[in-house]
C-alpha cells in the first residue's frame, strides 16, 4: 500500500512539472522472482523511478522500455526469462529462477479512468477493492487493454468498451477473489483470448497504539516507515503530542471509555496496549472484547495478561477461545529484543505475521516458494 501511495504522489508531482509518465506492473510470474504480481513502478520521461518491480536488476532495462512506451503512447508487455543459465544475455543478472511478465502502460492524464486514477480511487476507503488488469501474452508488442476496472462495494467504477467481451468471466473472477481473499491470474480463451490479473487490494494496516510513553515512539516510527496508518491514544495530554509523535496520523487524548470510540475497527486493525497503566489497559480490553479484531497485543509479562483476564472474568465478561487466539501477551515475536527499538521491531513483525498469514519461521527452513502464490484459474 505504501508503494501505491508513493506512486500516486509521484504522478501528481510529474503532472505539476508537465512530465509524461508510464506505469510498469508485474502481472504474472512463473517460478521465482524478487517481486510478485502487483508490484509497480512509475517512470517519468526524464527517467525518475518510483516503486520497484524487482530487487533493482530489472529497473534499468524496464526504464528504457517505459520511455519508449511514453514516446509511442502505446502499452506493451515485456517478459524477462531468468530460467536460462545464461541470463546475462538480457543485460541483467537476476539470480532468480522465473519468468517475469511486466505490463508497461503510458498514462494519459486526460483519460477519466487511467491506471493511476484507479489506484487513487482504490486508496480512498478501507473496504477491500478488486483491480482488473488485462494483458495479451501472445501479442506482447500490440497495444494492451491494461489496467481497466476497479470493483468496490459491489460496483465497477466504469466499464470500458474494450472489456465487454470478457466481462462475464471477469465478474466470476472477482467473485472468486473476494471469496478466497487472494489475487488470481486467469486466462480467458475464445475468439479473443486474453490474460487477466484480478488483484485484491486491501487497506493498509491500521495500528492503534494505546499509550504515549517513550517506548511507543519507535513503534510509531517503524509502523510509519511500513506505510501503516497509525493512531495514538493516551489520557495524558503532555505525552500524546504531535511534537513527540510527528509521524502519527491521528492523536486522541481521552479516557479509556472514550478512547474505544475514537478509531475505526476492521479486519486490518491491530491494537497494542502499552500505557503501563493496568486499569487503563484493562478498560480498553474490556471495550474491545465485543468487537472482532484480528490482533490485540498487550505489553508486559504474561502474568499481567493473566491478571487482566481474571479481572474481566470477575466483571462477568466472557473471553472465549476465539478471543484468546487474537490476544498476544507478552506482545511481539521472540527475537531477543531488549531496547525499545528492538521491541518495536518485535511487535511490528508479529502484527505483520498475523495479518499477513505468515508463520514467522526461518525462510531457510521453508520448502517451496517463499511468497504466497497467486491462484491460477
Amino acid at each position: 500500500m505504501k508503494e501505491i501511495k508513493e506512486i500516486i504522489h509521484a504522478f501528481g508531482r510529474a503532472q505539476t512539472l508537465g512530465e509524461q509518465t508510464a506505469l510498469a506492473t508485474v502481472v504474472k510470474v512463473d517460478g521465482s522472482s524478487y517481486r510478485r504480481p502487483g508490484a509497480r513502478m512509475l517512470v517519468t520521461e526524464n527517467g525518475a523511478l518510483t516503486g520497484a518491480i524487482s530487487g533493482g536488476c530489472l529497473e534499468g532495462d524496464a526504464l528504457k522500455k517505459a520511455q519508449l512506451v511514453i514516446f509511442q503512447k502505446k502499452s506493451m508487455v515485456v517478459t524477462y526469462d531468468t530460467t536460462d543459465d545464461d541470463d546475462a544475455k538480457f543485460g541483467v543478472g537476476l539470480g532468480c529462477n522465473g519468468i517475469i511478465h511486466i505490463l508497461i502502460e503510458p498514462i494519459d492524464p486526460e483519460a477519466t479512468d487511467h491506471p493511476i486514477a484507479l489506484l487513487k480511487q482504490a486508496m480512498e476507503t478501507r473496504e477491500p477493492k478488486v483491480l482488473v488488469t488485462l494483458f495479451d501474452l501472445k501479442n506482447k508488442r500490440e497495444k494492451q487493454v491494461g489496467t481497466c476496472l476497479l470493483f468496490t462495494n459491489g460496483n465497477f467504477s466504469s466499464v470500458p468498451t474494450a472489456v465487454t467481451p470478457w466481462l462475464s468471466e471477469i465478474e466470476r473472477g472477482i467473485s472468486d477473489v473476494l471469496k478466497v481473499n487472494q489475487s488470481i491470474i486467469s486466462q480467458y480463451p475464445g475468439s479473443q483470448p486474453i490474460n487477466a490479473f484480478i488483484e485484491l487490494i486491501q487497506a493498509p494496516i491500521s495500528l492503534v497504539v494505546v499509550g504515549a510513553g517513550n517506548d511507543a515512539i519507535p513503534l510509531c516510527k517503524l509502523a510509519d516507515v511500513l506505510g501503516w496508518e497509525v493512531t495514538l491514544i493516551d489520557g495524558r495530554s503532555n505525552h500524546a503530542t504531535a511534537a513527540r509523535f510527528p509521524t502519527v496520523h491521528q492523536i486522541h487524548v481521552a479516557n479509556a471509555e472514550e478512547a474505544i470510540t475514537r478509531f475505526a475497527k476492521d479486519s486490518r486493525t491491530a491494537v497494542v496496549l502499552m500505557t503501563h497503566n493496568f486499569n487503563y489497559d484493562l478498560a480498553i480490553m474490556e471495550g474491545l472484547l465485543p468487537i472482532t479484531l484480528p490482533y490485540l497485543g498487550v505489553l508486559g509479562p504474561k502474568k499481567k495478561l493473566e491478571k487482566m483476564l481474571e479481572n474481566l472474568e470477575h466483571k462477568g465478561a466472557v473471553v472465549g477461545s476465539e478471543d484468546l487466539k487474537k490476544i498476544f501477551g507478552p506482545v511481539g515475536l521472540h527475537i531477543g529484543a531488549e531496547a525499545p527499538e528492538e521491541i518495536a521491531l518485535s511487535i511490528v513483525s508479529e502484527i505483520k505475521t498475523v495479518l499477513g498469514g505468515g508463520d514467522a519461521g526461518f525462510l531457510r527452513d521453508r520448502e517451496g516458494p517463499i511468497h504466497r502464490e497467486e491462484r491460477i484459474n
